[in-house]
């Protein structure tokens, strides 16, 4: 369980008469070294789940990529989706969160796993840090290197939707979502006024949670002193009706109902010409 597992209530029970369509395993550290342990975890969970969604963060190195695909390979390709995401961890934790709020609706895997992809783009995530030197997700020109030498400096920087750094100061503004969400805040070794504050007003979230930071939060960003933020849709029936308001096709290849241009089970392409929005 991440600590974002805690940010939103359940929003009622799941129906009794099914398993969820699918889970979500993120990947944010180290993996067991054991296979023989892992192999046996994750064939459980399928027997439990029929299905696995696994979030693969960008910082995941070779090793773990490899083993990921090691597992799939033994077991049953088809029914385990490696999704690859470069969000921050808290964004991913987030992510995986509002993916299990889906299991407990009538959308099948297929479907899940494609909103791995719609969803993210409706994620602000970023991060208040007192140096950007070592900083290697966003671009850093010259001038904010110079300035993080600046004893009390600090950067507002911003990597999803949309990737931006500013120095933190009374007038600094950072663009923010224009629908309505909550504010997940992390801090570590600094104070979370400006975001709790400052941003929470520009970007006016229902609700701000604090939570504790991810533990690939540090690495991640390049600093041990930081503050991590996400804005995030909270109310499962809007990410329902995100969900659904985009075309489904059945795949050609293993028969699950998908959205976007790949399954992620199977790895079939589906037609671009049969892509689009309900109107």
């Amino acid at each position: 369980m991440t600590s974002a597992d805690l940010l939103l209530p359940e929003y009622g029970p799941r129906p009794h008469h099914r398993l969820p369509a699918a889970v979500v395993l993120p990947v944010s550290g180290d993996l067991l070294p054991d296979l023989g342990e892992q192999l046996s975890a994750t064939t459980a969970a399928l027997d439990l789940h029929g299905h696995l969604i696994v979030l693969v963060p960008a910082a995941l190195g070779a090793a773990g990529r490899r083993r990921l695909h090691t597992i799939r390979a033994i077991l049953e390709s088809d029914r385990i989706a490696l999704v690859e995401t470069d969000l921050p961890p808290l964004a991913v934790a987030l992510l995986a969160l509002q993916l299990r709020r889906l299991t407990g609706t009538d959308l099948g895997p297929g479907v899940v796993a494609g909103a791995a992809r719609l969803l993210t783009y409706y994620l602000y995530a970023g991060a208040v840090l007192g140096s950007v030197t070592r900083l290697d997700r966003v671009e850093v020109d010259l001038k904010s290197h110079l300035r993080s030498w600046v004893p009390g400096a600090q950067f507002a920087v911003m990597a999803n939707p949309e990737a931006g750094l500013a120095e933190v100061g009374p007038h600094t503004r950072v663009a923010g979502p224009n629908f309505l969400t909550h504010l997940a805040v992390a801090a570590h070794g600094m104070h979370d006024d400006w975001v709790r504050e400052d941003l929470a007003r520009q970007w006016q979230p229902g609700q701000v949670h604090e939570v504790p930071l991810p533990a690939a939060s540090t690495q991640w960003w390049g600093n041990h002193k930081l503050v991590e933020f996400a804005a995030y849709i909270p109310d499962i029936g809007v990410l329902y009706r995100l969900v659904t308001s985009v075309r489904r096709e059945s795949c050609a290849w293993c028969g699950l109902e998908v959205i976007g241009d790949q399954c992620l089970f199977c790895s079939a392409q589906i037609a671009l010409n049969e892509i689009g929005l309900i109107g």
